[in-house]
């Protein structure tokens, strides 16, 4: 088997602390569940997934998170799973262990000043760390697909940061234009659809600013310092 015709990326549904980040605080990140709108959002991307498929096969690989494998649960992809992975390189970027809302907002504004792709927070993750291990991933991808046996379809069941690095690697996405987008909402699907040797993003993300893909920190707006 040669590499999938699709692969198909999908951020969790609701999570209880997309409505309570006081969550963080008391709750590990990993442990945290769907919210019940998160679990119908996630039937209803199971649905617009099984169209993709068309009755065909697909190797999962899902975080460790609990909201991952309750959105793979609820997706009900039945006899399309050919197997599922768990995945620990796709798990949402850490920020730290239990966490205090205040000093978490307080590092959000940090980084929004210094960018999400090189910012690191202070007992977690940047940007980058993350798309480092995204890219020891997609090594991993490459020499699965050598395998004959090999499923015609591959879906990612991950985080919404984890999907625009994941995209960025692929593509060779600038940092500017990966500065550039927003994270897709709750259950939302991107597919990468391969045409002869190529991928392309079926949808792309949307852009907070106007970028360019090969743009890069020359053609930035000056620093005001």
């Amino acid at each position: 088997m040669s590499a999938p015709g699709k692969i198909i990326m999908i951020r969790h549904g609701q999570s209880a602390a997309n409505l309570d980040q006081t969550l963080y605080n008391r709750i590990p990140d990993y442990r945290i569940p769907l919210t019940e709108l998160g679990k119908v959002q996630a039937a209803a991307a199971g649905e617009e997934v099984k169209q993709q498929l068309d009755g065909r096969k697909v190797c999962v690989y899902v975080s460790p998170y609990l909201r991952a494998y309750q959105t793979l649960e609820a997706m009900n992809l039945g006899d399309l799973v050919d197997r599922t992975i768990e995945e620990p390189r796709l798990r949402e970027q850490d920020w730290a262990n239990f966490q205090n809302p205040v000093e978490i907002a307080d590092q959000k504004e940090l980084r929004n000043a210094y960018g999400h792709f090189f910012y690191r927070f202070r007992e977690g993750e940047s940007g980058s760390d993350v798309y480092d291990r995204v890219s020891s991933f997609m090594e991993t991808l490459h020499r699965h697909w050598q395998k004959p046996d090999y499923a015609p379809n591959a879906l990612l069941v991950t985080h919404g940061l984890t999907m625009r690095l994941f995209c960025m690697r692929w593509f060779h996405w600038s940092v500017e234009y990966f500065e550039s987008l927003n994270n897709p909402d709750n259950a939302e699907v991107r597919t990468l659809v391969r045409t002869g040797t190529q991928y392309a993003l079926e949808k792309n993300f949307a852009q907070w600013t106007p970028v360019h893909p090969t743009d890069t920190v020359l053609d930035a707006p000056e620093y005001m310092w």
